[in-house]
């Protein structure tokens, strides 16, 4: 009789010893799949990162050339009226959007509501103006519409003719002599171009910003 209650004692302990591993097995399932998901989010989100970098890339705008400065006043405390520089977009880039704003009131500042998507800002050490006006002169062999597509380079110029919504316009105090500035280029998609330049000590006719 002891033999029996013994051996149905050992029966008790295999049936447990089966449940705890079963209990083991299926908690080792449910981490794997849990850190098996989490593999997957994390290389999904990686993924978007890199494209959004791609992306991002592709759309930059890069300087071509010179800044040139247009006076409104010349001499040693001379006012620049314009600036104008060429752009091009990098090598493999997407087209970008330079539809050109209005400025209804001549104020050398876009006008709310205006359909422009590429905004150009200034600032200087005194002042900072935002979405100035700006028109555009394509060279070379860009076509009609006004995107800025690889192999084309557009001339973008800052304020409108001199006295009617140019950078005097625009600004509080007159970019003059000795001021460094700088124009910030914001796409909707894409780094910002920012173009740091200094004017000279005597402002001609027509400079150029080095």
């Amino acid at each position: 009789m002891l033999k029996k209650f013994l051996n149905r004692e050992k029966g008790i302990t295999g049936l447990e010893t089966a449940i705890i591993l079963i209990a083991f097995v299926v908690v080792a399932a449910v981490f794997a799949y849990t850190a098996l998901s989490a593999g997957l989010f994390s290389t999904q989100k990686s993924q978007e990162a890199v494209y959004s970098g791609l992306k991002e890339a592709q759309s930059t705008l890069e300087l071509r050339g010179g800044v040139i400065a247009v006076a409104g006043t010349t001499g040693s405390s001379g006012t620049v009226a314009q600036l104008k520089f060429t752009i091009a977009n990098v090598l493999g880039g997407e087209p970008v959007d330079f539809t050109i704003p209005t400025d209804a009131d001549g104020d050398g500042v876009a006008d709310t509501g205006s359909s422009n998507v590429v905004v150009i800002n200034y600032h200087d050490q005194t002042q900072t103006v935002d979405d100035l006006y700006w028109t555009i002169s394509k060279l070379g062999n860009a076509d009609s519409d006004d995107l800025l597509e690889a192999n084309e380079r557009f001339e973008i110029t800052i304020g409108g003719a001199s006295g009617v919504g140019d950078l005097e316009d625009a600004l509080t105090t007159d970019l003059t002599v000795k001021t460094t500035f700088n124009l910030e280029i914001l796409t909707p998609a894409g780094a910002t171009l920012t173009i740091e330049r200094t004017t000279p000590a005597w402002i001609d006719t027509i400079v150029n910003l080095h």
